[in-house]
């Protein structure tokens, strides 16, 4: 079997070897497994712009080559739309190809993809949605028209559509999905040093705008102000860093709190069996890996009440559901704090859930929908 995979995320060739986004290898990987066969049809990037990247761990052969699209000016929007229509061209090519298409949604290659998909109707097809797919959520028209071109069965056909949460009044196309990183062999009991000896705090993730780290950062803060004996690991990287390192030498945070830039899985790893609590305040997500890891070693998550994050938290049982207010959260986050027996009850309950979603189980959904 042929599978073709239609995705923004770039390949990156660097003298004999080819990478990729870290956490998107892992998935190919799986893929690669169940097929004779991929092909790529995706952007290329002279260099990883920062990505953390990893080696594509196998060979292919075949590679349509997209032009990838940049719509950050409006110079750059006309530009676009010209070269749209040779994606267009391309994506076409390569879906006439493959026995398997496969999209990877959202994104300006997913919203082509979407299109130029209705005209293989036979082809079996799957497609990743790996946004935020919250049917009242606030979201761009782009991303709002590649959900109502997928969920639709007339325009859609021959496809499973994989989405993050099981939500209401959905298409039969539509398949509540996961992400998994840990395998069952990797399942440990872990033991959290006792809170009432200091309180350890991780931020894992991209140090930009929309995952607000900043206010993970003031979470901390007020919690210091407010006597408690607390420390926070940042563990990213990106625009946000300066800002972030300015605030806190500002603030005289510095002995409190540290940003480590990006770090390996162990070292996340780690992280998440050794802390307390995770804080994730992001405006979007999809499915967040942080947040899962995170649970998979019993570290309690507080996060955004975004996507399917409420789910995986269980409404508040798993975890604290940020409202996004500090001295409401703050006064959340205190009350598990000064409870030992409220954080190992959401300790446990956070790594029994998380633990059921391990590789093996998501290796097996892939072979299902690919078999």
């Amino acid at each position: 079997m042929k599978l073709l995979i239609v995705s923004n995320a770039p390949l990156i060739y660097k003298a004999e070897d080819t990478y990729a986004y870290g956490p998107y290898v892992n998935e190919l990987l799986i893929l690669n497994k169940f097929s004779d066969e991929i092909i790529f049809c995706c952007p290329v990037w002279e260099n990883d712009n920062g990505l953390l990247i990893s080696k594509l761990p196998f060979e292919f052969t075949t590679h349509f080559k997209l032009i990838d699209l940049n719509m950050k000016s409006l110079k750059n929007i006309f530009k676009s739309v010209f070269q749209s229509f040779f994606n267009i061209l391309i994506i076409f090519k390569a879906m006439r190809e493959a026995d398997h298409i496969h999209l990877r949604c959202p994104g300006n290659i997913g919203l082509l993809g979407c299109f130029v998909q209705i005209f293989f109707p036979g082809k079996k097809k799957t497609a990743k949605y790996a946004g935020n797919w919250d049917p009242k959520s606030q979201q761009p028209w782009s991303y709002r028209l590649q959900k109502y071109i997928l969920k639709n069965t007339f325009l859609t056909r021959n496809m499973q559509v994989l989405v993050y949460g099981d939500w209401k009044n959905m298409t039969s196309n539509i398949k509540p999905f996961f992400t998994a990183t840990y395998s069952k062999s990797e399942k440990v009991s872990t033991e959290k040093t006792n809170i009432n000896l200091g309180v350890k705090f991780i931020f894992v993730g991209s140090l930009v705008l929309g995952k607000k780290p900043l206010y993970a950062v003031q979470l901390i803060e007020k919690l210091l102000k407010k006597g408690n004996k607390v420390q926070l690991d940042i563990y990213g990287d990106g625009t946000e860093r300066k800002i972030l390192e300015d605030y806190i030498q500002t603030n005289r945070l510095k002995e409190y709190i540290i940003i480590h830039g990006n770090k390996d899985k162990e070292t996340i790893k780690r992280a998440c069996k050794e802390n307390h609590f995770l804080i994730l305040p992001s405006k979007s997500e999809g499915w967040p890996k942080a947040v899962a890891e995170a649970m998979f070693w019993g570290c309690v998550p507080i996060a955004t009440k975004v996507s399917c994050v409420p789910f995986m938290l269980d409404y508040g049982k798993r975890g604290v559901l940020l409202e996004m207010n500090l001295e409401k959260d703050v006064e959340q986050i205190e009350n598990v704090m000064m409870n030992q027996n409220i954080f190992l009850s959401k300790s446990k309950l956070a790594l029994e859930w998380s633990q059921r979603y391990t590789t093996d189980v998501f290796e097996e959904e892939i072979a299902k929908l690919l078999k």
